[in-house]
């Protein structure tokens, strides 16, 4: 009986997020609908913009998706110019991805309404509040994976 009054009482939570997600992604995809790329494409630019170089390998397991579903979104943007692949120094079957300037502003586009977006919901509850959101959003994260998310954000 008490876990019932518990996820009642998380039902009003569990909606703001399906609603607050609805809108976070809502205007990049948008954007991403002028080029024809989803949301699977607006993470892979996203990733590779904040770690340029960022490994093939690496990023399948960040994305948590299929090779076959990456190299579909990754043939689209290597196509229309927005990710260039290069082979690794050390080891040259390693895939390495950067953005292009076409695809550097794509992503900084696509970051700047989301990041406002965010600091605009951090000012209506206090700045002061950002440390324990961001231990909420990790709690988010399955436990196994969210050292490694974390170790990220450093």
């Amino acid at each position: 009986m008490a876990d019932d009054t518990l996820a009642n009482q998380n039902i009003d939570l569990v909606e703001l997020m399906f609603f607050g997600y609805r809108d976070f992604v809502g205007e990049p995809d948008r954007v991403l609908k002028r080029f024809g790329f989803g949301r699977a494409h607006h993470r892979v630019l996203h990733f590779v913009l904040r770690q340029p170089g960022l490994n093939v390998a690496t990023l399948l397991d960040l994305l948590q998706i299929t090779k076959q579903s990456l190299s579909r979104v990754l043939k689209d943007l290597l196509e229309q110019g927005h990710v260039e692949q290069r082979a690794g120094d050390v080891d040259r079957r390693q895939r390495l991805l950067f953005l292009t300037e076409k695809g550097a502003a794509l992503a900084e586009e696509l970051l700047a309404g989301q990041t406002n977006r965010v600091a605009l919901a951090l000012a209506s509850c206090g700045e002061e509040h950002r440390p324990a959101v961001k231990r909420f959003l990790l709690a988010l994260i399955d436990p196994d994976m969210r050292s490694q998310i974390e170790n990220r954000l450093r």
